[in-house]
């Protein structure tokens, strides 16, 4: 899935002080930490959103993440829209292309935002799910 490459780029941003600091340069906005709802501020998702985001885009393909701008637009359009409230997290994980509906799941695995909430963890939610 393509939305989740974005995701992973995105934590890494956090992890990897490197990638950060060239994001910064590429962005010319912010700190380059896009990694959660609270690091990502409005002027890196508006560069991010905006003519920024085919370089960034290519920036992380050659980093080892493929995914397209329209990928990258609708996961930090999603990230803008569940900090303000507009989304719920059931819409949440739906626009990044998971499912809620347990009954869709292969029997023994976990609902789509289970795992969109166990892959982000901390760092994009603010909430631990147990498995």
């Amino acid at each position: 899935m393509s939305t989740l490459s974005v995701l992973e780029f995105m934590r890494k941003t956090a992890e990897d002080a490197a990638l950060q600091h060239r994001l910064e340069a590429l962005l010319g906005v912010g700190d380059g930490n896009i990694s959660s709802e609270t690091e990502l501020d409005t002027a890196e998702s508006d560069a991010l959103k905006g003519e920024r985001a085919p370089v960034v885009t290519e920036f992380a393909a050659q980093n080892g993440f493929s995914f397209s701008v329209d990928d990258l637009i609708t996961v930090v359009d999603a990230f803008q829209k569940h900090q303000s409230g507009e989304l719920s997290d059931a819409e949440f994980s739906a626009k990044l292309g998971m499912t809620t509906n347990p009954t869709q799941m292969k029997e023994g695995t976990k609902s789509g935002f289970r795992q969109v909430a166990q892959f982000l963890s901390k760092t994009y939610l603010g909430i631990k799910l147990k498995s």
